[in-house]
């Protein structure tokens, strides 16, 4: 280590001491996720579970248990499919709308935009009486399916993906689309082949929240899809507990499993998620 970083700024002292301790303590929740989850349930109920890292008592029980119980199977697979259309819809849709934002003059854009960005600050919590009765038996009749999270995820996620997108397509240099205009690009050729491929840190930044956020929700999965057939882990973990407290140690190994696929997708997209979402922030 020479004391500077790739940029060339010198490396903070502070910086050095403090991010390790943050990385310690924001993991030792996830340890005592894993341990318990390795437990039987009369040890977790009677010592912590940084007693068992030194003692034994170790058991697979509860993984063979979640995975004999059925149904988890299928549910990782319903959370698959909900999530990738859920994160790809919201980004396809403001993608475009961003650029518009962006790149072309039409009356209102300025209103029409901060109209947008200000749904970010209502609760979603009051739509979902009218999306009950839109969906439901009395509407469209698709409450239950797969379709009915996608347009709830894709209509709640758009007002973020547009404001992330946008803010970060303003960054890029305008000499570019200009010079695609002059040699008779039109503007689907200049978002695809120029501004989306130049935008990639920002829709990998958006696509790795949004996939976080669709996989980890309970509430709309819970709604509008139930905990029939095709419901989700989120929603097949919450069924598992019982009133009086039953299955909690399968529900340990359960969420730990949910979380394999949620970790891929971060660790992959990392690396993109803070360029993405601070580009644009400081402008000049």
């Amino acid at each position: 280590m020479n004391g500077r970083m790739k940029d060339g700024r010198r490396r903070s002292p502070l910086a050095m001491i403090t991010m390790p301790l943050l990385v310690i303590l924001w993991s030792i929740p996830t340890l005592g996720l894993l341990v318990t989850s390795l437990r039987t349930r009369e040890a977790a109920a009677t010592t912590g579970w940084w007693t068992s890292l030194w003692n034994q008592g170790w058991t697979l029980d509860n993984y063979a248990q979640l995975l004999s119980s059925g149904g988890m199977g299928q549910s990782l697979i319903n959370s698959v499919v909900v999530a990738i259309p859920a994160t790809v819809l919201p980004i396809m849709f403001a993608a475009f709308a961003a650029y518009a934002f962006t790149f072309l003059e039409f009356r209102g854009k300025d209103l029409l935009f901060i109209a947008i960005v200000a749904l970010m600050v209502v609760p979603i919590q009051v739509a979902f009486q009218p999306m009950l009765d839109m969906l439901g038996p009395r509407g469209l009749g698709i409450n239950g399916q797969f379709v009915a999270v996608w347009i709830l995820h894709t209509g709640f996620g758009m007002p973020l993906a547009v404001y992330t997108l946008r803010n970060y397509m303003a960054t890029l240099p305008t000499s570019v689309v200009e010079s695609a205009k002059i040699d008779g690009a039109s503007h689907f050729q200049t978002f695809w082949r120029l501004v989306a491929p130049m935008s990639s840190p920002a829709i990998a930044a958006f696509a790795t929240l949004q996939f976080l956020w669709v996989w980890n929700d309970l509430l709309i999965a819970k709604l509008f899809i139930g905990g029939g057939e095709n419901r989700t882990i989120i929603v097949q973990l919450q069924q598992m507990l019982g009133t009086q407290g039953q299955g909690q140690e399968i529900l340990t190994a359960g969420a730990f499993l949910s979380m394999v696929i949620p970790m891929i997708v971060f660790f992959t997209l990392q690396r993109f998620l803070v360029r993405g979402m601070t580009a644009g922030s400081v402008k000049g």
